[in-house]
């Protein structure tokens, strides 16, 4: 009797639908969170265990999709099997069908920024985790997450039944319209993309464009802006810098520094052959120096020309000056124990007269 009462208890509807079936839609609900929470508790969580023992940050990444990415989405997907059992009203059904949609569509759009930041972000480790760098990836980032997101929507309208293709149409023919009334910013912004990853200089850097010579204040989107050495700031369009020459000195590893002196005609030959040594002797117990030459070079006007080469060990144009200078005060200094005279410019009459 008792057997025949449950069973015609469970042979009750309730919209449309009988006992044993909400039953059976509670069942694969919790059977389905158990086996997801087993996973995530056992295995998930050995696998983090030994994932922290690699030296590898591909399976720490993996690891981190899984509980930010496939646990919540396992979680809806139980719940959606175990609702769609059910035998339930075309308006509600649809209502559902909808929201698992948009579910799946921001978790796959959420999953490709993910990736895309995985992406940037070994880039950037890969080059030394340059400051500059980064914050010209956080730019890019924020344009291709909008971009996947602008994808995302798109697709969820297209599949809810929306004339999609007849509005992208019409925005293709507005794209080509903007695209070329903004040819320059266009230009501009694929500019800014080569400099980013291509690098020719970081903000920081000393270059000189034609005329132009500066430090690398910012680099934007449309336009980089340079410091110059008198204090004001000149802007340029990203296009402008990367169809032009630009010298990068922060780049040099060393400084070749070539530079000239004169001796009065007067000087003795035996001191003029010392001078050579005078000035290699200096060069060499100078530091961070690398002397190359050191020649007679030529008869000048008014004195005998010196021609001497050497290597500054760096980029850094005030070392450069300083080894320069100290450079100098030790040829002054030795000249003038050796008595040997600088030249500067001289006029000599010689004065006949008339008998």
């Amino acid at each position: 009797m008792i057997n025949e009462n449950i069973r015609q208890a469970l042979e009750m509807t309730f919209f449309n639908n009988r006992i044993t079936d909400y039953l059976i839609c509670v069942f694969i609900i919790l059977a389905g969170c158990i086996i997801v929470k087993v996973f995530q508790r056992v295995l998930l969580k050995r696998l983090k265990a030994w994932s922290e023992k690699t030296a590898t940050t591909l399976d720490d990444f993996i690891i981190s999709v899984i509980q930010r990415i496939a646990l919540p989405l396992a979680y809806f997907g139980v719940l959606y099997m175990g609702i769609n059992t059910l035998d339930m009203d075309p308006i509600l059904k649809k209502v559902i069908d909808i929201a698992m949609m948009t579910v799946l569509t921001a978790f796959t759009a959420r999953l490709a920024t993910i990736l895309i930041s995985y992406g940037f972000d070994i880039y950037w480790k890969s080059k030394g985790k340059s400051e500059t760098l980064e914050r010209s990836l956080s730019g890019i980032l924020r344009v291709l997450k909008l971009v996947v997101w602008g994808l995302a929507v798109t697709f969820f309208l297209d599949n809810l039944g929306f004339k999609i293709s007849a509005v992208i149409a019409g925005l293709g023919i507005g794209g080509v319209a903007v695209a070329l009334a903004a040819q320059a910013v266009l230009g501009d912004l694929f500019s800014y993309f080569a400099i980013v990853f291509d690098r020719p200089f970081e903000i920081g850097d000393f270059i000189i464009i034609g005329d132009y010579l500066g430090s690398i204040e910012y680099i934007g989107v449309k336009t980089t802006r340079i410091r110059s050495l008198g204090g004001e700031q000149l802007i340029f369009s990203n296009t402008d810098l990367t169809n032009s020459r630009v010298r990068n000195y922060k780049r040099m590893d060393k400084r070749r520094v070539v530079f000239r002196l004169g001796v009065t005609y007067q000087t003795p030959l035996e001191k003029l052959k010392t001078i050579p040594l005078v000035i290699e002797k200096i060069i060499k117990e100078t530091k961070d120096t690398v002397f190359d030459r050191a020649h007679f070079f030529s008869y000048g006007d008014f004195s005998l020309i010196f021609e001497i080469v050497y290597y500054v060990m760096g980029s850094d144009y005030n070392k450069y000056m300083d080894i320069q200078q100290k450079i100098n005060f030790g040829i002054k200094e030795q000249f003038e124990k050796q008595g040997i005279e600088f030249a500067y410019p001289t006029q000599t009459l010689y004065l006949n007269k008339a008998a």
